[in-house]
């Protein structure tokens, strides 16, 4: 090796667990810093980890350096380590998490010049023959502006808005030529706000992670506002998680009416716009990020707070890739940082709970909804020996046709999407499944096609039994198509919004439809769990929840708290104004243990007893869990695998295993899946995961990755 050279550890997007050594120009370049490197027969952007004096190895050099200062801030170099620790998982694949597509690619760290809409102060002309002008010149006022790069996210059309500039009624600024804003809150605080508020302004300067637990309606996100405004008039930034990409134009509206330009991160932004999001909060242009789970991982120049809504949420675990969880990252990161997390929800989970019980995290309650609105009524309706609908029972229809009438709006939530689950012969029971995965197709009308929700794979509906021929095919289940035609033949004169995945690809269309159901008027709203999570609509009167069963019955241990939460959730739409709210429950098992618990105790007492089965039996958050999975194309393959990793993990006998044993869905895409679930005292079962990953079991053809802390466990 020259004298002119030095030996740098460069993480590399392969899964290896390791670093590897090249051979590297003086001065060497820092950690943190991109560079191109040699591997195998192909060439590829890793990431500086650390350097070393020498090797005793014959090295590769390095191809390019591409950043002559770090790339990768120091403290998400930190964090990459304690990933890969934490979470079993190849470095150079969590490094590569890390970086935005482009930044992996090698592109240059060069941002752009970031422009702002803003609204004039001239009258608006005549715009009643401009309607779509009209309508985003308006939302335009009521966000006070809006970020060119993120007019997408809050539901804008840049095309107009170019339209409104001619005519002088918008006008594009530059973001440096922006001070920063603070405006003054338009709401007095009450007085349990104002004490959760002071309690994490006053750990500012400090690590600590605080537990807001508030009822739906009682006003958390004004809690996260006023300390967030503290955090800026400090000079430092904020980021605020949130589980879906649904609710990024809501709580980006409210954001930015408070501190102007918000910037946002999330996967329905371009590969440019995240890679320069991304860039502009590292090097401190941007104040407040408001994100999905990956945002979790974005850097700053100065992170004053953390603050996770819906802190409950599974959306917030990845499960594909780097299997980690964007709530646990940012308590590590406060921890890392010294700065305050405050984890936000109306139905907190079991195991942020119980860190709360142990004193790991403070617990702020807000138990009354603000502006004296009181909580929704809840009613249990026994579908047993009722006469359905598509779903919809006699008691049910009634009451939407009831609130609609009083000129109120319904929501109806339903946690299935599509038509129908199941399409099959009446006459020898074929049922139309996916030919590459183990589950049925679910039927869908618009468009008309069978679709599996696994693998994305789809086909045109048969027009007779490809079975039997002679038999006649029959659509079972509901989903959110067949709810919404049910309600539309019955309520023709009333606006229908239906909300899931299939309609929210586009968030300018929903949010111009949640902006219609904010005006008031009478309308029913279809949707899953989207639906949920932190929409306010004082409309609402309301709520049906359609199939409470499915999951208090289904197999997972977490299955009772995750649909008590979505529940609760779902309720807390109803009677958020001063209009009371009603809630009604459709149960073919209306004696469930759960779900009397629920509505009679509600949540905390639901919890409570939820805790103590939990305690009995030994399961997180009294044991730490983790998956060990396995893929191949080869059943069998896939399962000696496992064999393998169960006889590893079982050289500790406080570890104990469980398989292994098909997946749930045990082939996807082609691929069997099988799995194997270890549990045990979480630095016991560390230490054995670690032994299983140092080992690296192989077996041909198969793929395998450890999920700890996994939020299906089956």
């Amino acid at each position: 090796m020259s004298e002119e050279s030095a030996v740098v550890q460069v993480a590399v997007p392969r899964p290896l667990r390791r670093l590897f050594d090249y051979a590297a120009p003086r001065p060497a370049p820092p950690v943190g810093a991109r560079v191109r490197v040699p591997f195998a027969s192909a060439r590829t952007v890793g990431v500086v980890a650390g350097h070393k004096s020498g090797s005793r190895h014959s090295l590769k050099a390095v191809l390019n350096v591409l950043d002559t200062e770090p790339f990768l801030p120091p403290d998400l170099v930190e964090l990459a380590g304690w990933l890969a620790a934490y979470y079993h998982h190849p470095i150079g694949e969590v490094v590569s998490t890390m970086l935005p597509a482009k930044a992996r690619r090698g592109a240059p760290a060069r941002q752009v010049q970031a422009t702002m809409w803003r609204p004039c102060d001239a009258a608006p002309a005549d715009l009643a023959r401009a309607p779509r002008q009209r309508e985003v010149h308006e939302r335009l006022r009521a966000l006070g502006g809006a970020l060119d790069s993120e007019l997408r996210a809050v539901g804008l059309a840049r095309r107009a808005l170019v339209a409104l500039e001619a005519k002088r009624l918008v006008r594009r600024v530059a973001v440096a030529a922006e001070p920063a804003v603070v405006n003054a809150s338009p709401h007095e605080p009450s007085a349990e706000q104002a004490a959760a508020v002071a309690a994490i302004a006053a750990t500012l300067n400090g690590r600590a992670v605080h537990l807001l637990d508030g009822v739906t309606g009682s006003g958390k996100t004004e809690v996260y506002l006023r300390v967030i405004a503290e955090v800026l008039r400090a000079g430092r930034q904020a980021l605020v998680l949130v589980p879906e990409i649904a609710l990024t134009p809501q709580t980006v509206a409210r954001f930015s009416e408070r501190f102007g330009a918000v910037a946002t991160l999330h996967s329905a932004a371009t590969d440019a716009q995240r890679f320069d999001a991304w860039l502009k909060c590292r090097d401190g242009t941007h104040r407040v990020l408001i994100g999905t789970r990956s945002a979790a991982l974005a850097p700053f120049a100065a992170l004053g707070v953390i603050v996770v809504d819906e802190e409950h949420d599974g959306s917030f675990k990845q499960t594909e890739g780097l299997p980690y969880s964007a709530r646990d990252v940012a308590v590590k990161r406060g921890q890392m940082l010294s700065i305050p997390v405050v984890l936000g929800s109306a139905t907190p989970s079991l195991a942020s709970l119980e860190n709360a019980r142990a004193k790991r995290y403070r617990r702020l309650r807000l138990t009354a909804r603000v502006g004296g609105a009181t909580l929704p009524a809840f009613h249990v309706v026994d579908i047993r020996a009722a006469r359905l609908d598509r779903g919809l029972s006699p008691a049910l229809q009634d009451a939407i046709a009831k609130h609609l009438a009083a000129g109120n709006q319904v929501l109806v939530f339903i946690n299935r999407r599509g038509y129908a689950p199941v399409l099959l012969c009446s006459r020898c029971a074929w049922r139309a499944r996916c030919a590459r995965c183990d589950v049925h197709l679910t039927f869908h009308t618009s468009p008309r096609q069978l679709r599996c929700h696994h693998c994305g794979a789809w086909r045109a509906p048969p027009q007779r039994c490809p079975s039997c021929v002679d038999g006649e095919l029959a659509l079972v289940g509901s989903g959110t198509q067949r709810v919404e035609e049910a309600l539309r033949e019955r309520h023709p004169d009333t606006p229908i919004y239906r909300v899931d995945s299939d309609t929210t690809r586009s968030v300018r269309r929903l949010a111009a439809e949640l902006d219609a159901v904010h005006a008031g008027a009478p309308a029913i709203l279809v949707g899953t769990q989207m639906l949920a999570k932190g929409h306010h609509l004082p409309g609402v009167t309301l709520v049906a929840v359609m199939d409470a069963d499915s999951g208090f019955l289904a197999a997972d241990f977490r299955a009772p708290e995750r649909a008590a939460q979505l529940i609760v959730q779902v309720a807390g739409r109803a009677g958020r104004a001063q209009r009371p709210g009603e809630v009604l429950i459709q149960s073919f098992d209306p004696d469930n243990a759960n779900l009397r618990a629920l509505i009679r105790f509600g949540y905390h007492g639901f919890i409570a007893t939820e805790r103590a089965a939990r305690a009995a039996a030994g399961m997180p958050p009294f044991a730490a869990l983790a998956l060990v999975r396995a893929r191949s194309k080869s059943a069998p393959a896939a399962q000696a695998m496992l064999a393998q990793a169960a006889d590893i993990l079982a050289q500790d006998e406080a570890v104990e295993t469980l398989g292994p044993a098909p997946a749930p869905v045990a082939r996807r895409a082609d691929l069997h899946r099988w799995q194997l679930l270890a549990l045990g005292r979480r630095p016991r079962l560390h230490r054995a995961l670690a032994r299983l990953a140092d080992t690296d079991p192989q077996v041909p053809a198969v793929s395998w990755a450890i999920d700890v802390d996994p939020i299906d466990a089956l």
